[in-house]
C-alpha cells in the first residue's frame, strides 16, 4: 500500500537532445536576458569561447575560472566581472566545477542561469550549493541557486573521456541511491532513482565498449538527470557527508571521491535499510549485498577504488573522522565514531567489501 507522500516539483525548464547549442540564444531572449556571461573551466575555454562567438551580441565576456569544489575566492573574481560587464545572466558550459560557479553566483545575484552538462554530475537540477573556503565545504540550499533551463546536449558529452564517464556516472548514481533511503523520500523520487540508476548501469558498460556509442551516451545523460533530480528532491545523508568531508579537507578530486566511497556508504547503511537498498542490488547482480554488488561493478569498469589512490594521507583518516561527526547529516543507521572509522579506513584501503 501507498503511504501518505508530499511531493513538490521544481521549476527547471530542460531540453534534452542532439545538437542544441543552437537553441542556447533563444534561452536568453525567453528569459528577458541579453548580457551573458560565459563560465567555464579553463580546460574547456575554447569550447565556451565558440559559443560566445555563435552568441554574439547576447554574450558580453567568458570567465575561463571556474574550479573543483567552487573556491569562494574564484567566485568573488567571477562576481566581479560580471558587475564590471552589467552581465544579466550566465552560461555554465562544462561539469560539476563549472556548474557550482554559476549557482554560487546566482546565490548572490539572483541572476537567471542557463547550463549545458557536459559530464553526468546531476547537480545542475538542484537548488544545492556546495562551496570551499579555508579548507572547508559547506552547502546551502536555497530556490536562488536551482538554474532556470538546463540545455543536455548528448553531443558535447560524447567526447567525455572514458574515465571520466564512469566517475562522473558514479557520481550521479550516488544521488539516486541516498534518495532511495532519503527521510524524504516518496514514490515519485524513488521510481526516478531505479530508472536514473538502471539507466547509468546500462550505459557505462556500454561507453568502456564503444565510447562513441550514441544510444549509450544518451541513456547516461538521461541517467544522471534523472539523478540530479532526485538530489533536488530530498536531502543527502552519510555518503554526500563524508565525500564533501574528504574532498573540501583533502582536495581530492570529486567525482572520483564520490565513486570510491559510494559502495562503503551502501554497506554501511544497507545493515539498517536493507528493503530500501535492495533494488539496488538486484540492479548490478546481488540483492543481498547491494554494495559489494556495486564495487564489483566499479571495478571492473576500471574505476578507482581507493582513497589514497586520490592523494588521501592515511593520518587524515582521525581528521575525517572528527569533521564527519561535525553537524552530521540525517541517517539511516547511527553514526558511531569506530564505525566511520572503520568505513574510512577500508575505503583508504581499498579492501574488497564482504570481506
Amino acid at each position: 500500500m501507498v503511504q501518505p507522500f508530499t511531493y513538490s516539483g521544481l521549476p527547471t525548464r530542460v531540453r534534452f537532445g542532439w545538437d542544441m547549442l543552437g537553441e542556447v540564444a533563444e534561452e536568453i531572449r525567453r528569459l528577458n536576458c541579453s548580457r551573458a556571461l560565459v563560465l567555464c573551466t579553463p580546460q574547456q575555454e575554447q569550447d565556451a569561447r565558440n559559443l560566445a562567438e555563435q552568441l554574439g551580441d547576447l554574450a558580453v565576456g567568458l570567465f575561463p575560472g571556474a574550479a573543483m569544489h567552487t573556491p569562494v575566492q574564484v567566485t568573488e573574481q567571477a562576481l566581479a566581472l560580471m558587475n564590471q560587464l552589467g552581465a544579466d545572466c550566465t552560461i555554465a558550459l562544462g561539469g560539476g566545477s563549472t556548474i557550482g560557479l554559476g549557482k554560487a553566483l546566482a546565490w548572490r545575484l539572483d541572476t537567471p542561469q542557463i547550463v549545458i552538462p557536459t559530464s553526468y554530475a546531476g547537480s545542475e537540477v538542484t537548488p544545492i550549493l556546495g562551496q570551499t573556503e579555508d579548507g572547508r565545504k559547506t552547502t546551502v540550499s536555497d530556490p536562488k541557486i536551482l538554474p532556470e533551463t538546463v540545455i543536455y546536449d548528448v553531443n558535447l558529452s560524447a567526447t567525455l573521456p572514458v574515465p571520466m564517464t564512469i566517475t562522473s556516472g558514479m557520481n550521479a548514481m550516488a544521488h539516486a541511491v541516498e534518495g532511495l533511503y532519503a527521510k524524504e523520500r516518496n514514490p515519485i523520487v524513488s521510481a526516478m532513482a531505479l530508472e536514473g540508476i538502471a539507466a547509468l548501469a546500462r550505459a557505462l558498460p556500454a561507453v568502456v565498449e564503444k565510447p562513441d556509442d550514441q544510444v549509450a551516451r544518451g541513456d547516461a545523460l538521461y541517467g544522471a538527470w534523472l539523478c540530479g533530480m532526485v538530489l533536488g528532491q530530498v536531502g543527502m545523508a552519510l555518503h554526500h557527508k563524508l565525500c564533501h568531508t574528504l574532498g573540501g579537507t583533502f582536495n581530492l578530486p570529486h567525482a572520483e571521491t564520490h565513486c570510491v566511497v559510494l559502495p562503503y556508504a551502501i554497506a554501511f547503511n544497507a545493515v539498517a535499510v536493507p528493503e530500501l537498498l535492495r533494488p539496488v542490488g538486484e540492479v548490478f547482480g546481488d540483492s543481498h549485498d547491494p554494495g559489494a554488488a556495486l564495487q564489483a561493478f566499479a571495478r571492473k569498469l576500471g574505476a578507482p577504488t581507493a582513497l589514497r589512490d586520490l592523494g588521501m594521507p592515511e593520518d587524515g583518516i582521525e581528521k575525517a573522522v572528527a569533521i564527519a561527526t561535525q553537524n552530521p547529516y540525517w541517517n539511516p543507521r547511527p553514526l558511531v565514531e569506530d564505525d566511520l572509522r572503520d568505513l574510512i579506513t577500508r575505503a583508504w584501503s581499498g579492501a574488497r567489501i564482504g570481506e
